[in-house]
């Protein structure tokens, strides 16, 4: 069928034919020394298959799923298995848009609705059922969805409904000058209480959002309100005499002109979990979630730099053991460089990066006997991370450039284990070293040298990574993060490489995987410890 495909494409005037196919396929092995027993599953594989066809107006497709014998390690074990995971059919002209089937979307920021795929982590809450666009009036455009979000190879219990209406008032104003949009969002979940009492069947969210650009400057205002819904932790109902509502707020805002840029992002959030299953808030796996709501954090490529990761902390717990009612907090980007030819910029120029991020929960204070709280909209809690980074790129020459980093951090322990939150704190600092050289003909060599020291935690950590290319489709790696400052220390050894050839690629790795948090966009999955030998094949047609 691959091989038809492509042939098929070329042979029918306005046909298209598309997909792609991923394969991501893991040996675990016994490691004594990190106590690690390889599963009686020690080989496991996540596949995916993709097909879409076009045609004047009408697209179709399909994914097909199999995750044999079982998932990778750390991902949902509900994904056991293998079927035609989801499928879709519609049809889009100048006015309507209409999709049947599995589809994502996204209203506004994500803050209030975002269906969405990403395999690294897991992820996959798309919709199944019917979405409605149109754009039938000029400047206005509506969208309409109805249906339930998948879970593993099924559905939801609860059904979600919802409408997004965007304005572009400078366009029907007639204004070039500036940019002024109106954004207004309503979503819906229906879910039968059941057995339980005093649990809403129907919670609402409302979202209202502006946008305004002027010349170098552009801001963004989004605000969220949910209706009372009851407290959930551990797949239980925490309290069902009262409920509580939600709310978020988040600004951002910036100014860029060329050398220089700065934008900040401000963000509240207070219980505001919202999931197609009342009793989903809080799972690992990220499963059913209806909203976005990332970590608002620098995104970081080093290896120790992902040691300590911050995941939002958006949820109300009413617990003996663990208080808090949602975060507050901002971060700042700041991008300045120094002018080529110029005294301190030099003959290529250099590139600085500022980068200050901190969170805190809400100041909140707790009734414990009546099982209730109250919070201050701006006062800050206890601080849950606080992060500052400074780098600086700089081109020696034509063929040697590098990158040159310090970070400072401190977190709260809790966020990188899953631990109740206030109790312990870590300091860490990190400074990364990265130079390539470029040898002609796509050769190149890459070398990463990092350091991070604490006085917490497992103690002080070195890294490095050293990668050839032998040309732009092929590369090798070795790469270790050394925990010495532990009791036992440990060496988390890396090696592998890739090929590509044309939209084909494939990759290996062969090492250990530190436990813990692994970040993509600011959302989170938890991964064991373990080691083996992992293989990646991706293919497009």
């Amino acid at each position: 069928m691959l091989l038809y495909l492509p042939f098929l494409a070329f042979s029918q005037e306005n046909l298209n034919f598309y997909g792609s196919l991923e394969s991501n396929s893991q040996w675990l092995q016994d490691d004594e020394e990190l106590e690690f027993t390889a599963p009686p599953e020690n080989f496991r594989s996540n596949n995916y298959f993709t097909f879409n066809f076009e045609y004047q107006g009408f697209t179709a497709g399909l994914q097909y799923e199999a995750y044999l014998p079982t998932p990778l390690l750390g991902y949902d074990p509900r994904l056991e298995g293998n079927e035609i995971a989801s499928y879709y059919a519609g049809y889009k002209n100048e006015i309507l848009d209409v999709t049947a089937g599995y589809f994502y979307e996204q209203f506004g920021s994500g803050l209030i609705l975002r269906f969405w795929e990403d395999r690294q982590l897991g992820i996959n809450n798309a919709m199944k059922g019917i979405r409605l666009g149109f754009r039938g009036i000029e400047h206005l455009e509506l969208t309409a969805l109805f249906g339930e979000q998948r879970v593993g190879f099924e559905t939801s219990e609860g059904t979600i409904g919802g409408l997004d209406v965007n304005l572009d008032l400078s366009s029907w104003a007639g204004a070039e000058a500036y940019d002024l949009g109106l954004g207004a969002s309503v979503v819906n979940r229906f879910q039968n209480a059941g057995e339980f009492e005093n649990v809403p069947a129907s919670v609402t969210a409302f979202s209202g959002r502006v946008n305004f650009n002027f010349a170098n400057f552009f801001s963004e205002l989004e605000a969220v309100y949910k209706q009372p819904d009851v407290l959930v932790y551990n797949r239980s109902i925490t309290n069902q005499r009262e409920t509580f509502g939600g709310s978020a707020w988040l600004l951002n805002f910036g100014y860029a002109i060329p050398g220089f840029g700065i934008n900040a992002t401000l963000r509240r959030l207070e219980n505001f979990s919202f999931y197609s299953d009342r009793l989903a808030e809080g799972n690992q796996y990220n499963r059913q979630l209806i909203n976005y709501v990332p970590a608002l954090t620098k995104q970081h490529d080093y290896l120790l730099n992902n040691i300590y990761v911050y995941s939002s902390q958006p949820r109300l717990l009413l617990l003996t053991s663990q208080r808090q009612a949602g975060e507050i907090g901002a971060q700042i980007d700041l991008f300045f460089s120094l002018p080529k030819k110029s005294f301190l910029g030099g003959k290529y120029g250099t590139k600085f990066e500022f980068n200050y991020s901190n969170w805190a929960g809400l100041d909140s204070k707790f009734d414990i006997p009546d099982n209730t709280y109250t919070s201050e909209f701006f006062s800050r809690g206890e601080t849950y991370f606080r992060e500052v980074g400074f780098s600086v790129r700089k081109r020696w020459n034509k063929e040697w450039s590098g990158i040159y980093s310090i970070t400072d951090i401190k977190i709260d322990e809790g966020v990188t284990i899953g631990s109740p939150l206030g109790f312990y704190f870590i300091n860490a600092g990190i400074g990364v070293i990265e130079n390539t050289y470029r040898l002609g003909r796509g050769r190149s060599v890459r070398l990463e040298l990092q350091h991070l020291w604490t006085k917490n935690d497992r103690g002080n950590w070195a890294g490095g990574l050293l990668e050839y290319n032998f040309s732009p489709t092929i590369g090798i790696y070795a790469a270790d993060s050394w925990n010495y400052g532990g009791d036992p220390a440990f060496h988390y050894y890396n090696f592998g490489g890739s090929y590509s050839h044309g939209s084909a690629r494939i990759a290996f790795n062969y090492g250990r995987q530190r436990g813990g948090l692994i970040c993509i966009g600011g959302v989170c999955r938890y991964v064991p410890e373990n080691t083996g030998l992992s293989v990646n094949l991706q293919l497009s047609f």
